[in-house]
């Protein structure tokens, strides 16, 4: 006998998602007067920042800019906080705003009826019904592993970023890195700091731009400019002052794309690579950039320039991306293709029915406060407005 599932009628928002978007929009509703449920598929709050970060991760960009709504960062928190310090920040966040996910729920399918004007959430054999639909599961949901030819024959250790936790697990092992990234660039300089032979394949240009300039952030200087000028003079501005704090980055390996950083990120949402020290070790030859990979072997890979290398371990820094597709049933709002809204930021939180998206914005904690605000607003207006009615015929 096949038992229906349970339901769980949920009075105000459910929020898929215990991550910083998930948290930055509970509190935003709890202060506009709305509540909300919180649904996490892991056991803790900020599960990707927890479970799946390396141990000298700290934030790529000043503490100002990655503040979630209605509660800044400890005074006495560094410029760039650590990760540690970046997960306590979240769990004393959700204390002060007393937010409670209901951890280990896996959403398996959600779905909008138009019968009931309700959204329809399947998750650990319980149905959750619900006005508004908040998701919050991010760009990184998922690893992006990638199915390089030959990578099963490889005898050495492979792994995803996501595994990845200290480089003195590697001492005295030849480690390729495979993507250049901000975590990719980082981790090799985590390697090579603790005696392991790093290399980075470097496959496409990229950007690498100082962490800071003239006593500031390079982001906090650019989000400055970008005030005052267009956005192609402040890319040259910021490319020209790269060039002389970094020098020519052509020369070793790690060529520009003809598009300025700037506008690289707002037509396709790629991030330049903010260097922590990565560069230095490269330009003395302790860290090796090497040519895109044409196939693994059981030692190692052969490269598309006809070179070779033998390695004991690989990581890949391949990134991540969003699982929506993969349980919610719409097909206007998020993309099938990337799992992104369709509409470009600023206006890809709001879709129809009560749908709402947070933290898909390709700009980070800053992108995801933003619409968290926006979402609990708009939330705040309809519920006061249908409470007021359930009032008036009450």
């Amino acid at each position: 006998m096949t038992l229906k599932p349970k339901r769980v009628l949920v009075t105000g928002p459910i929020i898929i998602g215990a991550g910083p978007s998930g948290l930055a929009t509970a509190a935003c509703l709890k202060e506009n007067g709305v509540p909300s449920l919180i649904l996490e598929r892991e056991n803790c709050i900020g599960s990707l920042w927890k479970l799946k970060t390396y141990d000298r991760l700290k934030l790529h960009l000043p503490k100002k800019f990655c503040e979630l709504p209605l509660m800044p960062f400890p005074p006495q928190f560094p410029t760039y906080p650590t990760k540690q310090q970046f997960i306590s920040y979240l769990e004393a966040y959700a204390k002060h705003f007393s937010i409670k996910p209901m951890f280990g729920v896996d959403v398996k399918r959600a779905e909008y009826d138009s019968s009931i004007r309700f959204w329809r959430i399947l998750a650990n054999g319980s149905v959750f019904v619900c006005r508004w639909l908040i998701v919050a599961t991010g760009e990184n949901a998922e690893a992006v592993l990638p199915n390089i030819d030959g990578i099963s024959d490889f005898h050495g250790l492979v792994l995803h970023t996501s595994s990845y936790k200290n480089g003195e697990d590697f001492r005295g092992e030849k480690v390729l890195v495979v993507g250049c990234g901000n975590s990719g660039m980082e981790i090799c300089l985590d390697l090579c700091n603790n005696g392991a032979l790093a290399s980075i394949v470097v496959r496409d240009k990229l950007h690498i731009l100082p962490r800071g300039m003239f006593g500031t952030s390079t982001f906090g200087l650019s989000m400055w400019l970008l005030k005052w000028l267009p956005i192609h003079l402040v890319d040259a501005f910021i490319l020209f002052c790269s060039w002389l704090i970094l020098g020519d980055t052509g020369q070793f390996g790690l060529k520009r794309p003809e598009i300025g950083p700037l506008q690289l990120k707002n037509t396709t949402g790629k991030t330049p690579v903010l260097d922590v020290g990565t560069l230095a070790k490269i330009k003395s030859g302790n860290i090796k950039v090497v040519p895109s990979i044409r196939r693994f072997t059981t030692k190692g890979v052969e490269f598309f320039d006809g070179g070779a290398a033998e390695f004991d371990a690989v990581v890949l820094a391949t990134g991540y991306r969003s699982n929506v597709p993969s349980w919610l049933k719409e097909g206007n709002f998020f993309s099938k293709k990337d799992g992104f809204p369709k509409k470009p930021f600023p206006n890809g939180w709001k879709g129809d029915n009560g749908l709402y998206a947070v933290g898909f914005t390709k700009r980070g904690l800053l992108g995801a406060s933003m619409d968290a605000q926006r979402v609990a607003e708009d939330i705040a207006c309809l519920w006061k407005s249908e409470t007021k009615h359930l009032r008036l015929e009450m």
